[in-house]
């Protein structure tokens, strides 16, 4: 199932600038947060289309490659200019470059992942069609490849993204992936999965119609940019404001964390940048136990403006220079 335009998603014009999309992209993200929205079923799902958006538009490299139609709104290659009348001249056109039709680039010996593009696929379906069974002797070579007599291969593995909330991470709470063939399942993400993790789930793809056999998904992890934590690795930071009078006198302030809001010490004379850590309120490591949480403390003054304070500031000051406040 393919992805809506992720400038739609945001809300966004497609000349809007950097900061209008992280904006955007900031206010969706707090409103359909599914921590916010547990009576919604579909939260979860709409939370990571805008988390998706926002990860194509917020790379200038996949955003331009989007606006040109190079890639779709999943980030896969798009099939403009691909003639299926004219496969000779598609393949002539691409053989230098090492492409196929449609600017597919496809490798002929199986890497890490096996081949991205199989040409002998293609040819077995479309002469399949021409010839009933097969096509005939020719449609019977293609199916055993170009170097002739290779059995049926397996489908290839269907390949899928899911987007998971930092909170969701923490909790150990399955999510519901959408494939690309529309088939919804659930997928239990372990424990210290980061962003990029690539997650194989035996038989789980199509069914090859011909042999019967099942491919499998292989699906990417993607952690869900958050409002206020950043990860760093197996710790995250967030800022937090500080009252003035706290900073300077010591006293406490309640912090958010992936599992609930605790009441934090802030040290006499805390400075404005001074970061607290917090021990095991990370992220989860896949070896056991959990990251830090580093609490950036941003001193918060008066709004309005308090006029004692403003005159203990000039005699402060004044004192500080060795002279006497007027």
């Amino acid at each position: 199932m393919a992805s809506r335009d992720p400038y739609n998603v945001l809300g966004v014009p497609k000349g809007a600038s950097e900061a209008d999309i992280k904006s955007a992209f900031r206010k969706l993200a707090k409103k359909h947060h599914p921590d916010a929205n547990k009576d919604d079923p579909k939260a979860q799902e709409r939370f990571a289309e805008i988390n998706q958006a926002y990860e194509l538009l917020s790379d200038k490299n996949k955003r331009a490659q989007f606006d040109r139609g190079e890639i779709d709104a999943d980030g896969n290659p798009g099939f403009a200019g691909f003639d299926p009348n004219d496969l000779a001249g598609a393949f002539r056109a691409g053989r230098d470059a090492g492409r196929g039709p449609g600017g597919f680039q496809w490798r002929t010996s199986a890497g890490p992942g096996g081949p991205e593009f199989d040409p002998s696929d293609l040819f077995a379906d479309i002469l399949g069609g021409l010839g009933g069974a097969g096509g005939g002797a020719a449609g019977a070579h293609m199916r055993g490849g170009f170097g002739g007599g290779r059995p049926a291969a397996k489908p290839k593995d269907l390949r899928a993204t899911a987007t998971i909330a930092l909170e969701d991470v923490a909790k150990g709470k399955s999510i519901r992936v959408t494939l690309p063939n529309g088939r919804a399942l659930d997928v239990s993400v372990p424990a210290g999965a980061r962003d990029g993790l690539e997650l194989r789930l035996k038989g789980q793809g199509d069914v090859d119609p011909r042999s019967g056999a099942k491919g499998d998904v292989r699906l990417t992890v993607r952690l869900a940019r958050h409002p206020r934590f950043k990860v760093e690795g197996d710790d995250l930071r967030i800022e937090q404001g500080v009252d003035l009078a706290d900073a300077v006198l010591g006293g406490k302030v309640r912090v958010p964390t992936l599992t609930g809001s605790v009441d934090v010490t802030v040290p006499k004379g805390s400075g404005g940048g001074k970061v607290l850590r917090l021990k095991g309120k990370g992220l989860s490591k896949r070896a056991g136990g959990a990251g830090d949480l580093l609490v950036v403390l941003n001193i918060v003054l008066p709004d309005p403006p308090d006029a004692e304070l403003e005159e203990l500031m000039q005699r402060n000051r004044a004192a500080s220079k060795g002279t006497v406040a007027g």
